[in-house]
């Protein structure tokens, strides 16, 4: 198991963030379902990526896998039969949107993936959603997480999920956009929504008919054709968030390089919440560029984290840096991503001297100093992240254990902190 070991102390120069995961999936995905040749330009690189890749062979794409570039070979809406079983790894996003893709398929699919997907991550909205427009889909533990076993045909209808985590209502809206008819969708509690839009931006980027009332009620009119497309990914706003954050507790300047912020990626909302807090940060999107500068008060701020939830364990970090307290709120979803991210985050924290309590929905912490401890990453990449920054303003030595997890979305996250100068070795 590899640790990373973290002494205090300032960064500088620049970064250049990583690209985005959620477009990379979506990205794999769609050039599954597309007729000829999709060409990906600067994917990401990482566990999760790989799952997709195998689950788009597995129904009988060609997936050519270069250092900067994937070449997909799609099925023109029409899936082979999976031919084994599919393993999502620790991808939520594997996990329900190809269950819900795997519908349109006449063969039996199996999907399956780690303990976290198994044990964390529901997936019963989605099944019931499937099970309401013909298919099979079922926990073959009967307990609404996976494995899970999916057969078509899905049928054009009415079907209705809950909508607190947006992955199985993107699965839905994904799936339904390539039946012979129109569905409609109803949604309770829409949460996550710029998770929803970002898979609307690919649909609508594609041609793909889809309407929607307050991501209450949607309309997808089917039948969904398209050739083969060309995309470049953006840069990850989502690991930005710990670049931002590292030069914010340690008092330093840093510039983040591939950086969009016309881009609809729901952390940037991020900048909006440090900015409130005091944060000096500029951006130029001519250059693709954000710098954070030195000299800012920060101050605790009233936080609704849902548009941003991802974000939650590294606000929770910065929070512990800022002046008087702040809150986080509706934030429950966030107990069923990798990890309980509340209590993962909380626990931590505590461990370093942090004021950090939860509450039922989220968190309330007051600014306080921070020691180094040694400390667990739950084996979410997002937890292992945060508290790297946390440690990077600390007053003494942190080790955090179990970081192979960091490679989900930053593979490259040890380098290039060293590289502006952070004290962070890797061990083991």
């Amino acid at each position: 198991m590899k640790k990373w070991q973290i002494l205090p102390g300032p960064i500088q120069g620049s970064i250049v963030i990583p690209p985005s995961k959620s477009h990379t999936l979506r990205a794999i995905l769609f050039g599954l379902m597309g007729n000829g040749k999709t060409r990906i330009n600067h994917y990401l690189n990482s566990p999760d990526s790989a799952a997709m890749i195998s689950a788009v062979r597995a129904f009988g794409a060609h997936v050519d896998v270069e250092s900067c570039h994937l070449t997909i070979t799609g099925v023109g809406g029409k899936l082979q039969p999976a031919h084994n079983v599919i393993d999502s790894g620790n991808s939520g996003q594997v996990l329900r949107f190809i269950g819900a893709l795997a519908t349109l398929s006449s063969g039996y699919t199996v999907i399956t993936g780690d303990h976290s997907i198994c044990h964390q991550r529901p997936v019963q909205p989605l099944l019931q959603a499937l099970t309401e427009l013909g298919a099979f889909a079922v926990s073959t533990r009967l307990n609404g997480y996976a494995p899970i076993v999916l057969k078509g045909p899905l049928l054009p209808g009415k079907t209705q999920l809950d909508g607190s985590d947006s992955q199985p209502v993107s699965g839905m809206l994904i799936a339904t956009a390539f039946l012979p008819g129109k569905s409609e969708i109803h949604v309770s509690n829409p949460g996550e929504t710029p998770w929803i839009d970002l898979t609307l931006h690919w649909m609508h980027k594609l041609g793909i008919s889809v309407e929607h009332q307050h991501y209450t009620h949607y309309t997808v009119h089917g039948n969904a054709a398209y050739e083969g497309f060309e995309a470049a990914i953006p840069g990850d706003w989502s690991s930005a968030a710990f670049s931002i954050a590292a030069a914010l507790v340690t008092q330093s300047e840093l510039t983040l390089e591939n950086i969009d912020t016309d881009d609809c990626q729901g952390d940037k909302k991020i900048i909006a919440i440090l900015r409130a807090m005091g944060a000096l940060i500029e951006t130029d999107n001519t250059a693709k560029t954000l710098r954070v500068k030195r000299g800012a008060r920060l101050f605790g701020a009233r936080i609704d984290i849902n548009a941003t939830i991802d974000a939650l364990p590294i606000l929770a970090v910065i929070a512990c840096y800022a002046e008087g307290t702040t809150e986080i709120f509706n934030a429950s979803i966030a107990r069923h991503k990798e990890s309980d991210r509340i209590l993962a985050i909380a626990t931590e924290l505590k461990k370093m001297g942090a004021v950090i309590e939860e509450t039922e929905d989220g968190l309330r912490i007051q600014g306080s100093s921070l020691q180094g401890a040694k400390l667990f990453s739950y084996n979410d990449h997002r937890i292992a992240m945060a508290l790297a920054i946390a440690a990077l303003g600390a007053t003494s030595e942190s080790l955090i254990e179990n970081t192979e997890c960091a490679a989900k979305t930053y593979r490259s996250f040890v380098q290039d902190f060293q590289s502006i100068g952070a004290a962070i070795k890797e061990i083991g």
